[in-house]
């Protein structure tokens, strides 16, 4: 099959072929896990999924690795502000991060590290950059000379003072250029940290993941992902590390980033305080809910976030478990299907061609209702019965039936007369009958 990947560092569509068609090594940017995921935390989970699935379906092996970020000063700082111990916040919060991956139906990575497990790795790469000439000693810091890498920007395609401007200010007392980055710095006696020939103290946020994908993945490996906001200055800072202390051409063959979740069209981000945890989310819609909302949107475009979206979702699943009542998952997968999800992750169309199998196995096709609940697991989606969905999930009632009219009615109004046709079929599936009169619309359970 021809996979097409939108490549980040080339800026442009390429036809995926992996480094060893027998092993594609995979690695993405997992939490710092110092506080509940939000929503927007959840796309790179959710995308990188469905990646890794339909990978699996592909080729005959893949191996994928998800780091957490369990040192970092985000942690310190609130583990300070609760008064709790960070071993005891860092455990508490991978644990309700696994809790909340499993509710999206995320499946496990086949590595999953922590970063406090890799110090010495870091140190042996921090310790070769020295050697190498491309980091430096200073006051207790280790800084990565950006000068002393020519292709420094490649990923970001960032001019050096638009990086040195979209940076993260650390400690410039210390550094020989504005646009250095740290690699080890000091800790107090009281603060997290370790013994080192550069003194005790703790790694940057950005050594960790050269450390911990070349510990499972080698020095160079197929494909790197996470969200956008990652790719300044954390995976431009990766690169320099990985390709400097390794003496590659390159550390990840292809780069994938998704879009972020927006609320009212501004970014979703603690910082900003506009967020939604998935906790709250789950309170009130199952995980798969949310799932299918964040892949009906492309993975590399921004998309509104809203619990109005979610009740849309909610719907359209609806109208997919009816449809695969009586099916088990098999092998077979639908072309069309594959097609979508070969084009650059294409789950918008993915999804619409569920739709479509579910209308024609509503005209009696049996063939498509069996395609219809094969393809959708490659997205994580109809992983119960049907009976199961509808029973934990607010089965039928008056209220959803006469909302499903007003919806109808709404869609004959504006003209969209497929979608009421689809609206039509679903109730008489669900054994509605509804007969339209000029006093409006009446039903009745058959």
């Amino acid at each position: 099959m021809n996979i097409e990947i939108f490549n980040t560092y080339s800026k442009k569509y390429e036809n995926f072929s992996p480094i060893d068609s027998n092993n594609v090594r995979i690695y993405v940017c997992g939490p710092t896990v110092y506080d509940y995921i939000h929503v927007g935390n959840a796309r790179p989970l959710i995308i990188f999924d469905v990646l890794i699935r339909f990978f699996k379906f592909t080729y005959p092996k893949v191996t994928y690795v998800r780091n957490i970020t369990d040192v970092d000063d985000k942690i310190i700082i609130q583990s300070k502000k609760n008064n709790e111990n960070i071993a005891d916040l860092t455990k508490r919060t991978i644990k309700a991060f696994t809790e909340d991956a499993k509710s999206l139906y995320v499946l496990a990575p086949d590595h999953e590290p922590r970063a406090t497990e890799h110090i010495s790795e870091m140190l042996k790469i921090i310790k070769t950059l020295i050697e190498n000439n491309n980091a430096y000693y200073s006051n207790g810091h280790v800084f990565f000379s950006v000068s002393s890498m020519s292709m420094y920007g490649s990923l970001s395609g960032m001019k050096l003072n638009e990086m040195i401007d979209g940076a993260r200010v650390e400690v410039n007392n210390f550094k020989r250029e504005p646009g250095d980055f740290v690699l080890w710095k000091p800790s107090k006696k009281e603060e997290l940290g370790w013994e080192s020939e550069f003194g005790y103290g703790r790694p940057g946020w950005h050594i960790e993941c050269s450390a911990m994908s070349e510990r499972f993945l080698g020095k160079q490996f197929d494909i790197h992902g996470g969200g956008l906001d990652l790719i300044f200055p954390h995976h431009e800072n990766e690169i320099a590390q990985s390709c400097c202390a390794f003496q590659t051409p390159f550390m990840a063959k292809y780069w994938m980033h998704n879009g972020y979740i927006t609320v009212n069209n501004e970014k979703m981000s603690k910082s900003e305080g506009n967020f939604i945890t998935v906790r709250d989310a789950l309170n009130k819609f199952n995980g798969e809910v949310i799932r299918y909302s964040i892949l009906s949107g492309h993975y590399r475009s921004p998309i509104n976030f809203s619990f109005e979206s979610l009740n849309e979702s909610k719907s359209a699943l609806d109208r997919l478990y009816r449809c695969s009542e009586g099916f088990e998952t098999d092998n077979n997968v639908d072309e069309n299907f594959l097609l979508a999800m070969s084009k650059d992750l294409n789950t918008p169309l993915a999804i619409s061609r569920l739709h479509e199998l579910a209308k024609e196995y509503n005209k009696g096709d049996k063939v498509s209702g069996q395609l219809l609940k094969s393809s959708a697991r490659m997205l994580g989606l109809l992983n119960v019965s049907s009976s199961e969905w509808f029973t934990k999930n607010d089965q039928v009632d008056d209220e959803k039936i006469n909302n499903m009219i007003l919806e109808r009615n709404k869609a004959r109004k504006e003209k969209n007369f497929k979608l009421a046709d689809e609206i039509r079929d679903d109730l008489k599936s669900m054994g509605v009958s509804i007969e339209d009169k000029e006093d409006g619309t009446k039903w009745r359970l058959d």
